[in-house]
Parts: C-alpha cells; structure tokens; sequence
C-alpha cells in the first residue's frame, strides 16, 4: 500500500487552488461541499469560478501564482494544465511540506483524490493509486446503485439519537441489538423512504421498551418494480435499492433471471407467471399473495417486465394492497416500447412530422381489442403494440379497413433488449406474412407509422427488412395469399 487511506478535516481551513480552467472548476465544486475556505490563483478563470467569486463564496486572486500563496494553507491542488507551472507548484508545496495534488500527475503530488461516493457524512473513497482511474470509477457507479440517497439521512439520525439512547439504554449488549433493529429493520426503511413520522413512531416504541412479542405486529409493504425489456443493466438505482432490501420476490414470467441477482440472496422468491395458453396464476391469487406476505410483515418486491404502469395490471394490485391497509409503492421502469425503439434506432416523436405516439395493447380479457381503429389509421398516426403478435392478422385487417396506407411502415422488435433479439421492417400490407415467414415470437413490440425506410431513423445493422411485394394503392385489407398466412398463425 503506497497510500494511507486518510479522511482530512477542512471545516474552516484554507486551501489553495491554483489554476482557473475546467479542471481547477471541478475542484471547487468537490471542495465546496465542505465547509474550506477556498482561494482559487489564475490569471484567467471560467465564468462558473468568477461568479463564485463575486458572491464571496470563494477568493479568486486574477494573477499569477506565487510561493507565498502556499502561506498558511492546509491543502494545495495544482490544476493550471502547465505541466511546467505544475511541477513548480508541487515543488513550493513540498518545500513548506503543505499537502498537494496535481491534476493527472501522482508522481508530483503527495495526496492523490479518490473516487467519492457522497452520502454525507457517510463517505465512500475509492482509489487505484493512480494505476487505473476507470476501474475506480467503475467502482463507484456500483457503490451508487447499493447506497440509497437517504442513506445519510439515516447516518445523521443515528448519531443525533446516539446521546439519547445511551441514557435510555445503559447497558452495552442491549444497546447494541437496539441499534442493529433501527438501522437494519422498519427504522431504517421509514428514514430512507423519507417517512419521518412512521420513523418517529417506531422509535418512541423501541425506547419505551415494548416487548416486541407483545407489541403490535408490524405490517410489511409492497413495492411495485418495473425491472425493464430485459437487460438488468436498464433497472433504475431505486429499483436495485428496493430489490435489496426485500424479504419476498414475487416475479412475473417476463422478468430476467439476471435480474434477481441484485436482490438478497435469502430472500424467497415466488413465481407467478401467465403463459399464454400455458399454467398461469390468476391476477386475483397474485393479489392475495402479495396481501398474505405483507400482512406477515415482510418487505415485497413485486417485479414486473417493463414498467407497472403501461398494461402491468399495478392498479389492480395497488387496489388490493391500499384496501387491506399496506403500503405500497411504485418503482417505474424503462417501459419496452422505448428501449425496443432506442435498440433500433428509431425515433417515437419527430419534429414536423411525428408529433404523437401513443402505446395500446391488442390483447384483452375479453377478447377483442376496442380501439379507435380510425384514428390509428391516420397518415399521421404513429404508435407501438404490445402484445400484437398473436392478433398481427387482426391489426393488419381493422387498419387497412380503417383507410390506412397499405404502405405504412412497420417495426417489429422480438425479445427486445436481450442476446436473442430480433428486429424486422416491413409494411402494413407485409405485416401479417412477415410474422409468419420469420416465425417471430413474444415478447414483441410492433411499431406502426414509423418512417424507417428514411436515412439515418434506424440502424440498418440491426434490422432484417422484409417486403414480399410491393403494395398497390388499391390492395384490399385481405387476399387469399394473406388470408392462408393468417390462417396458419
């Protein structure tokens, strides 16, 4: 280990920037969380640097540097981009045996910065000596998906509450097990959700010392979690926090196995999918299954492919849960419509000529979808479906009898997001023959009224363009030849 590993304390202490450009400017910002009094030496500095100066936050001194400014500092940092200018920095420093670091240059600095995960005061430094920054970055993008943002919060609760329950507690071991159960149980999950009031109830009740076998049984909560197309790499920070924090997973057919590596590795997982013509678990069961698990006072997590809200059947289960008086919350997702279209390249919205784009389902509990065949069938009409590929024949023949143009693109992207996905281009016209000719699968999302035969929309890599002819302005919205095809679907 050629560095020690040091926390500085800066409250009220001078340090010296000497430099005015973008990387000096970054060393403000970091410093200014503290509470330093910062002198920043240029000759010339950003805008950012100037203004700071002119509202008193910092000193900003319009000159070039001098040994002296070294006088009376705790810390220097070296950020001209003049290696030369630099190095005489770092020689002043050392010479007053002040602490320095230079920008890019470990070999002239005495401290190097670390990587900072900021939850204050809960401070997570990460540093490779200098021998690979982005390793150390890396490190801290995964820090920052585990440390929730109220985690300070609960930092800075705890050590107000330290005196308190000292007194309140005197003896050590039980003192310890009370500090395990408020920062690892119900305390902790009401601070980092922001509930301050539920936080507040269940302290007075562990302090007046309740005996928790005798105390009322602490309902559990439901977090509704949209864990994306697929790719676990698309789950949101809060999605990783809530599948972290969970006693049960209760997991939809969708959902990527890799997806379940993020949470405990104690925690039971119940599987509720609904195969199309295969075994499925009835939304009413699912409901009681996430009623029963809370109401035993666990922490779910209900996990769903794409995001709840968009035909993820969330309000059933938040009905169900709010009527037996759970708590329930809503984690969204990156809903498969937009990361199937960001996979492929192709735009939703286009200024001047795509200005709506709607999402609809052609699968429905009663059969039959009801929509507003009509207005989808507009030229400038543009949107995705869910669920389509089992009724392609049915959009094929409800638009084009609707008056859309049989030459009206369409995308088709299969398994978005994941190793085994496909995409397809075609027509409206084709739309029918394509699905059978290719075999394509669900999960899939078709996009209709899409120009993807415009230069530079999608990424031609990626997608397979099928055409069996070209339509005629004149095609009817059924022939023999598509008729078979449909039939065989």
């Amino acid at each position: 280990m050629r560095y020690f590993p040091l926390f500085a304390d800066l409250a009220k202490a001078h340090v010296l920037v000497v430099g005015g450009g973008e990387q000096a400017t970054q060393k403000v910002r970091l410093l200014r969380k503290t509470s330093a009094h910062i002198t920043v030496v240029a000759e010339a500095v950003t805008d950012e640097l100037r203004e700071l100066g002119d509202q008193s936050a910092i000193w900003v001194i319009r000159r070039a540097f001098l040994a002296r400014d070294l006088d009376g500092q705790r810390l220097v940092y070296a950020a001209t981009g003049d290696r030369l200018l630099d190095a005489a920095v770092s020689r002043a420093a050392r010479a007053r045996s002040v602490p320095v670091n230079v920008v890019d240059a470990p070999g002239l600095s005495t401290f190097i910065m670390p990587a900072i995960v900021d939850r204050d005061p809960v401070t997570v430094a990460i540093a490779t000596e200098g021998a690979a920054p982005v390793l150390a970055r890396e490190i801290k993008t995964l820090l920052e998906t585990l440390l929730p943002a109220n985690f300070g919060t609960l930092a800075k609760r705890a050590q107000a509450l330290r005196e308190t329950i000292a007194k309140a507690v005197p003896d050590a071991r039980t003192r310890r097990r009370l500090w395990e159960r408020l920062l690892q149980g119900p305390f902790r999950r009401a601070i980092l959700r922001g509930a301050e009031d539920e936080a507040g109830r269940i302290l007075a009740a562990e302090l007046h010392g309740e005996d928790r076998l005798a105390a009322p049984r602490m309902t559990g909560r439901v977090a509704l979690i949209g864990c994306g197309p697929g790719d676990p790499d698309l789950l949101t920070l809060k999605a990783v926090q809530r599948l972290q924090e969970a006693d049960v997973l209760v997991v939809d057919r969708l959902v990527n196995p890799k997806v379940l590596e993020y949470a405990r590795r104690d925690a039971e997982r119940i599987f509720v999918g609904k195969t199309p013509g295969g075994p499925t678990t009835s939304q009413a069961e699912i409901n009681r299954i996430l009623v029963r698990e809370a109401e035993a006072g666990k922490v779910v997590a209900r996990l769903k492919g794409g995001d709840p809200f968009i035909f993820g059947r969330a309000a059933e289960e938040m009905a169900a849960l709010q009527a037996a008086g759970i708590g329930v919350e809503v984690v969204p997702g990156v809903t498969a419509a937009h990361a199937c279209a960001a996979r492929v390249g192709l735009p939703v919205t286009l200024r001047e000529r795509v200005r709506q784009f709607s999402v609809v389902t052609a699968a429905t509990a009663e059969g039959e979808p009801d929509l507003d065949w009509q207005a989808l069938a507009s030229a400038r009409s543009a949107f995705a479906v869910y669920m389509g590929v089992g009724n392609a024949p049915l959009l094929r023949k409800n638009l084009l009898a609707a008056g859309a143009d049989p030459a009206t693109p369409v995308v088709i992207v299969e398994n978005g997001t994941l190793e085994s996905e496909r995409a397809f281009a075609t027509t409206l016209c084709d739309l029918t023959d394509c699905v059978a000719t290719l075999a394509v699968g669900s999960p899939a999302v078709i996009f209709v009224g899409l120009d993807w035969d415009e230069a530079g929309l999608c990424r031609p890599e990626t997608v397979t363009v099928y055409r069996r002819r070209q339509p005629a302005a004149n095609v009817p919205a059924l022939d023999d030849t598509v008729a078979n095809a449909e039939a065989a679907l």
